[in-house]
């Protein structure tokens, strides 16, 4: 299964702690952003298979980074990784929303769940 991830998150080392996880759990290609527009344009030079989006960026905010991405290129598993879920309902598409710190195990299981399979 080929699985490209876009990770919008703008702590480089949770970054790449995200993408050891998802690459244990099957993901095979990633694409990182640190704020709303950068993610729009990584979306937007290789649509993603999956977001995992923190709500707070630096510059802009992951849901708004989404809903773009979203209108543009259609439907994406998303799953927010925050450390305030409360600022994240409800978010829009419904996405599986995990808090942070967050466990190796909870983020491999919402991969799991939401990655195409094919």
């Amino acid at each position: 299964m080929m699985c490209h991830v876009l990770i919008i998150e703008d702590e480089p080392l949770l970054a790449f702690d995200l993408q050891d996880m998802l690459a244990a759990a099957g993901a095979t290609s990633f694409a990182f952003a640190e704020t709303e527009d950068d993610a729009v344009s990584e979306a937007r030079a290789r649509r993603p298979d999956v977001i995992t989006s923190d709500v707070m960026l630096r510059e802009g905010t992951g849901p708004q980074a989404v809903a773009v991405i979203v209108e543009e290129i259609g439907p994406v598993p998303v799953i927010y990784i925050t450390g305030s879920p409360d600022q994240c309902a409800p978010c829009d598409p419904p996405a599986r929303v995990l808090a942070k710190p967050v466990a190796d195990a909870m983020v491999r299981a919402a991969f799991r769940e939401v990655a195409p399979v094919t």
